[in-house]
């Protein structure tokens, strides 16, 4: 079984470059596990307590919990939109997380790990944190991130992390830190000594109030022992729970900047709530634009859906994940990006599908069968394979960069054979067979990296899956990789996966954001747009495509069009032969898909619903509208 989470995303802010990545991460490995056959669980969510809220909601003139569901939207929304596959979207502020935090905390007492003192530090209010004098930088800085601290005294409930440094640093042996690198910084914080956490506030009211057996409602749970036990809280655990198998939990992914809460905070608390510690913390780093540390002060901060928007949400997955080395620091470069999708996305995947679609069709019919590609390239087969089987090592390492890296060896593999055997020279020599093995060794290739990329790519392999006529499943799975099976395939013309780009587009994204949301236009604007009422005599799914229908419209005398929209996924067309619509009728022909399309038949959408705008009643076909 696997439990995977990302951070739950402070709500001090909007989502940013840094959360996609690590939600993404978090996707690949989920739908990856999902794939491979265990059973799985993705929690992401919000950590909403804290002063640094109160503020930012006072600021703001809204209340702390208005503000928190605000933003807590906001990162669901972004989700959703990202069709991330998340199976528990928690909130610090769901009454199951307060109550479960009330009873830990509890038990902590009782066993005498928590006990009440006073404390007096630096605390700074952006880290939520405290610092002693000799950790702070310029005389008041925060060690973290810099902003400046204040020298606060008050009484607190602290934790006995101290008792705790020894069975830490034996948890460490398991190797649970990812990247190694980084246990080296844990274990020299932690043989420096660990002083007891102060664990309680009483300068702000937004949060956890400890349990009311000790009468003291003063104070409210510090954020981070509050926040770390939703990945607990959220399994909603007892006795009977099919939850209770989640854990422990198998990776934490976290950014570099929280990796010692996670790491010693944590494993501490678990212990101490006699809970099972997770096998994998997993921390990366963080991102910069063009070199520069993003912020909106410069002016190069950007919101991960402009890039979606301007790019394609499959294409933003595949750079964040392919980019950099899962540990280190990434730099988002617009260049690179195009680059990314020129080279690989569009040259070695797209391009192979292609041409094996365009060979299958042309040599046999669309007909791949798999019987004679061991007697002529076994050895190609061997060496595609053997970079499956490494791309499998580094994705259950967390090696995100070198799993796709090995993903395209592969891909090449296959493109290479192509431009090596040149099977249009073996079907002029007679050698037919070699060239139809030729195309189902490059069909199987791309097959079994499709199933190996559909977590990263999962839009993109399906409409693979689809041109080839198979099924991305456990099963398929099991033969292609597991046992290295090689399978038959029928083609279907499909569209091009990834087309090149020629010029950055983020730009006129942007600009298009900054338009009016509701531009007016003159009369005589309006006046240039000719719609009429159109009766349907025709419709048909275009082949290859999976939004496309194709119409012949009658308008007034008889006159006919071919019009094509994108409506397939709402509507059958049957359901729309002998239906009036509207048309705007006097746009420029447009060839889409290799068809051309003479109009616009208008539509309303809202949400996922999409509705054809016809006539309230029979009206002649060809009538003005307007």
């Amino acid at each position: 079984m696997r439990y995977i989470t990302t951070p739950i995303y402070y709500v001090n802010d909007i989502p940013h470059l840094g959360h996609a990545y690590t939600t993404i991460i978090a996707d690949t490995l989920a739908r990856f596990y999902r794939l491979s056959g265990h059973k799985t669980l993705f929690l992401t969510g919000t950590d909403e307590h804290g002063q640094k809220i109160e503020q930012a909601a006072k600021n703001k003139n809204y209340s702390p919990k208005e503000y928190a569901d605000k933003i807590s939207l906001e990162f669901k929304k972004l989700w959703d939109e990202f069709e991330i596959s998340y199976d528990i979207y928690a909130r610090t502020t769901d009454e199951r997380h307060i109550k479960f935090v009330k009873q830990v905390f509890l038990k902590m007492w009782e066993k005498g790990d928590i006990y009440k003192g006073e404390y007096e530090g630096y605390y700074c209010v952006s880290c939520e944190s405290f610092f002693t004098q000799s950790q702070l930088i310029s005389q008041c800085g925060c060690p973290d991130c810099g902003k400046e601290t204040k020298l606060l005294k008050e009484e607190s409930y602290f934790f006995r992390l101290s008792k705790y440094e020894k069975n830490i640093l034996k948890w460490y042996e398991s190797e649970p830190i990812v990247p190694k690198n980084k246990k080296a910084e844990l274990v020299n914080f932690i043989e420096n000594g660990l002083k007891d956490l102060s664990i309680t506030r009483t300068s702000f009211e937004w949060g956890i109030k400890i349990p009311s057996n000790l009468n003291d409602d003063k104070h409210v749970i510090y954020v981070w022992l509050d926040a770390l036990f939703i990945y607990i809280s959220s399994l909603e655990l007892d006795e009977k729970s099919e939850n209770l198998g989640f854990l422990p939990a198998f990776v934490h992914l976290v950014g570099k900047d929280i990796l010692r809460f996670h790491a010693i905070y944590f494993p501490a608390f678990l212990m101490s709530a006699d809970l099972p510690l997770p096998k994998y913390i997993a921390a990366h780093g963080w991102w910069t634009r063009d070199g520069e540390k993003m912020s909106k002060s410069k002016g190069n901060a950007i919101h991960p859906k402009i890039i979606a928007d301007a790019y394609g949400l499959e294409v933003f997955r595949y750079f964040l994940l392919r980019e950099v080395s899962f540990g280190n620091d990434g730099d988002f470069s617009e260049t690179m990006l195009i680059n990314r999708i020129n080279a690989e996305l569009s040259n070695e995947f797209g391009n192979l599908l292609s041409r094996i679609i365009g060979m299958s069709l042309k040599y046999s019919n669309g007909k791949i069968l798999q019987d004679e590609v061991l007697n002529f390239y076994k050895a190609e087969l061997k060496e595609a394979n053997l970079h499956l089987q490494n791309a499998l090592e580094f994705i259950e390492n967390f090696q995100f960069n070198r799993y796709l890296e090995e993903l395209f060896k592969a891909l090449s593999v296959a493109n290479l054979s192509i431009s090596k055997y040149e099977p249009w020279n073996l079907i002029k020599a007679n050698e037919t067979s070699k060239a139809n093995a030729l195309v189902s060794l490059c069909a199987n290739i791309l097959a079994k990296v499709s199933l190996l990329l559909h977590p990263a790519l999962p839009k993109s392999t399906q409409k693979v899956a689809k041109a080839l006529s198979f099924d991305i499943t456990l099963q398929n799975y099991q033969k292609l990789i597991l046992n290295d099976e090689l399978l038959n395939f029928k083609a279907n013309a499909c569209e091009t996966l990834f087309p090149k780009i020629e010029k950055p587009l983020l730009n006129s994204v942007k600009e298009e954001l900054k338009k009016d949301e509701n531009p007016k236009i003159k009369i005589e604007d309006f006046a240039k747009i000719e719609l009429k009422v159109a009766l349907v005599k025709q419709c048909e799914n275009v082949k290859g495509s999976e939004k496309l229908l194709k119409f012949i419209l009658e308008l007034d005398n008889k006159e006919t069009r071919q019009v094509l929209s994108g409506i397939a996924k709402f509507y059958k067309p049957e359901e729309l032969i002998g239906k009036q619509v509207c048309l705007i009728s006097n746009l420029k022909k447009a060839k889409i898909f290799g068809y051309e399309s003479d109009g616009m038949i208008l539509s309303a959408k809202s949400g996922d619903k999409l509705v054809l705008i016809s006539p309230n009643g029979l009206v002649e076909n060809g009538s003005l509208i307007g």
